[in-house]
C-alpha cells in the first residue's frame, strides 16, 4: 500500500480507513496497543486483535509517571525488542506511547492510528514524542519517527464538537504557515461543512499533513524551518500553563491571533491579513480572548522549551501562507503587547 506521504524516508503517513490499512502496515509478530478508555469504547473493534494497555485521559496524564507505568507494564507482560507498539488515540496517547516506545529497551518500533483531528493534522506526525513536566508542555521527550501514522477521517465522526474544533486550530496554523489555498478552503467551508463532509475533511487533513511533512523533511530536529510549526504556541503554551479554561487547540487559536496582532505592530503583516486570520478563527467558533491577562502569559514565555539562552524564537505570520521566525528577548516580545 502506497502512503500519502513519507517523512524522512522512515515514517509513512496513510490517509484512509484504518481497519483496511493496519493489516498491510503492521509487521509480523507481537503488537501491543496503547490507548485510552474512551477510544477503547468507541473503536474497540480496531483494538480487538491486539494486547492493549490503557492510559488515563487528559493533560494531567501526559507525564513521566505515565511513561514509567507503561514501561513497568511492558516489563510485566514480557515485551521485548521485537514487540511493536501501536498507539491508537489522540495526541496524548500518541505522545505517551511514542515516548515509552522510544526509551523502552533503548527503543522499540512503533506506529500510530490517530483518532482526533488535532492528532491527524499535527500531533501524531513528525516524530516528536513528549510529556509535560510541572505543567510545562513537552519538556521531556524524544525525536523518534513512528514507522507509520494512519489518519482515518471517518474516525473523527465520534469526536465531540469541542475536540473537533480544537483540531481546526492546527489546520489553520498549517495554512497560515505555508498554504494559502488551504486557508481559502477553510474560509469557504466553515465549521459545519467540515464537520459534515468526510471528503472535504480528508482534503484538509492531507493539506495540513503535507505542510508538516515537507517542513520536517527539511528540518527534523527543529534547528531551523521546523520552528515555524510553533506558530501560536509561544503564548498558547503559556495559556495552558496559566489556566485550565482552554484545551490545546483553543490556546493555539488565541496564540495565533495574538501573534498576528504582534506581527502587525512589528510591521511584517498587513492588517488585512491579520483580519483574515482572526476572522477565520472566529468563524470556526474560537473565543480569541485570553483567559488570563497577556501580562501574566508573558511572565511564562521565558520558561518555554523554545527559549535558548534567554532568547525566544517567535513565529510571526508575514502573510497568508508565509511566516518568519525571529529571535527576541522576552522584554522585546513583551513590548509588542505594551
Amino acid at each position: 500500500m502506497k502512503p500519502a506521504f513519507s517523512v524522512r524516508g522512515r515514517s509513512d503517513v496513510f490517509i484512509g480507513p484504518a481497519a483496511e490499512i493496519l493489516p498491510d502496515v503492521l509487521p509480523a509478530g507481537r503488537v501491543v496497543a496503547v490507548s485510552d478508555a474512551a477510544v477503547a469504547e468507541l473503536h474497540g473493534r480496531l483494538l480487538a486483535p491486539y494486547e492493549t494497555l490503557l492510559v488515563g485521559r487528559g493533560e494531567e496524564h501526559k507525564t513521566l509517571r505515565t511513561v514509567e507505568t507503561l514501561c513497568r507494564r511492558l516489563i510485566g507482560m514480557g515485551a521485548d525488542r521485537k514487540t511493536f507498539i501501536l498507539g491508537v488515540g489522540g495526541g496524548i496517547v500518541t505522545d505517551v506511547a511514542g515516548f515509552a516506545a522510544s526509551i523502552y529497551m533503548r527503543g522499540l518500533p512503533f506506529g500510530f492510528v490517530s483518532t482526533t483531528l488535532l492528532g491527524q493534522v499535527d500531533a501524531s506526525v513528525g516524530g516528536k514524542n513528549g510529556v509535560n513536566v510541572d505543567g510545562y508542555k513537552n519538556m521531556a521527550g524524544t525525536f523518534t519517527q513512528p514507522r507509520f501514522v494512519v489518519c482515518d477521517p471517518a474516525l473523527l465522526r465520534t469526536l465531540p464538537e469541542r475536540e473537533f474544533r480544537a483540531g481546526l486550530a492546527e489546520a489553520v496554523k498549517a495554512a497560515v504557515i505555508a498554504d494559502a489555498e488551504l486557508f481559502a478552503r477553510l474560509e469557504r467551508l466553515g465549521f459545519d461543512a467540515l464537520r459534515g463532509d468526510t471528503a472535504e475533511l480528508s482534503a484538509v487533513v492531507s493539506a495540513a499533513v503535507r505542510v508538516k511533512a515537507e517542513i520536517v523533511e527539511r528540518d527534523e530536529y527543529e534547528a531551523g524551518d521546523r520552528r515555524k510549526l510553533n506558530l501560536g504556541h509561544t503564548l498558547g503554551h503559556a495559556i495552558e500553563k496559566c489556566s485550565d479554561a482552554m484545551n490545546h487547540g483553543e490556546a493555539v487559536a488565541v496564540g495565533t491571533a495574538l501573534a498576528a496582532d504582534a506581527a502587525v505592530r512589528l510591521g511584517v503583516l498587513a492588517p488585512a491579513d491579520r483580519d483574515r486570520i482572526r476572522g477565520l478563527l472566529a468563524r470556526l467558533g474560537f473565543d480569541l480572548t485570553p483567559p488570563v491577562p497577556v501580562t501574566r502569559l508573558l511572565q511564562e514565555v521565558g520558561k518555554d522549551k523554545k527559549s535558548e539562552e534567554g532568547v525566544l524564537r517567535v513565529v510571526f505570520p508575514t502573510g497568508i501562507g508565509g511566516c518568519e521566525v525571529r529571535p527576541m528577548t522576552r522584554d522585546g516580545f513583551a513590548a509588542l503587547f505594551a
